[in-house]
């Protein structure tokens, strides 16, 4: 009598495989996912020097910067700026969200006057004097909360889920390595 033997795997032989396999996806996730957030953060940092260059023609242009918000859906309107010709409400010339769309944006932008000191929380400075741009995170960065640079040369961030100057973190290697 001939006996003829299946080829396959047997189930040990898969449950090993699906274990190994398990292992090297549970290490490797958290490490593509940090790298994500690098990508990110990097390309906040490129949206705002963009925008600090056009906030510098503008103010070549203009004699003053201008400060502007940006709500959650990514529209910008400016601040109040009599001296530059501009009224609360305008809308804002310049690009207010990094990456190539507002849909897929990692950060909306914004920009105000310069605190006096990084520990002041009241802009005390005017916008024809120093101007500071602000990336937010649209989602959720575990590290890092607002990535800020400022016309003067001044670089930090905020503490995740903070936009205080009281929790920047200046020497932080995550921000402005």
């Amino acid at each position: 009598m001939n006996r003829i033997r299946n080829k396959g795997f047997t189930l040990i032989e898969l449950m090993v495989t699906v274990a190994i396999v398990s292992i090297l996806a549970s290490i490797a996730y958290p490490s593509y996912m940090s790298s994500v957030l690098k990508g990110k953060r990097a390309q906040a940092k490129t949206a705002l020097t963009e925008l600090l260059q056009q906030q510098e023609r503008f103010m070549t242009q203009k004699n003053c910067y201008l400060a502007f918000t940006t709500d959650t859906a990514g529209a910008a309107t400016a601040t109040a700026a009599p001296a530059c010709g501009f009224t609360a409400g305008t809308t804002v010339p310049f690009k207010t969200f990094s990456g190539d769309n507002l849909t897929s944006a990692a950060y909306l932008l914004m920009a105000d006057a310069c605190p006096q000191s990084s520990t002041s929380t009241t802009p005390v400075m005017s916008t024809q004097d120093c101007i500071r741009v602000i990336a937010k995170p649209t989602g959720n960065d575990p590290a890092v909360g607002s990535i800020r640079m400022t016309s003067t040369g001044t670089k930090d961030c905020t503490a995740p889920g903070s936009n205080t100057d009281a929790l920047a973190m200046s020497s932080s290697k995550l921000c402005w390595p």
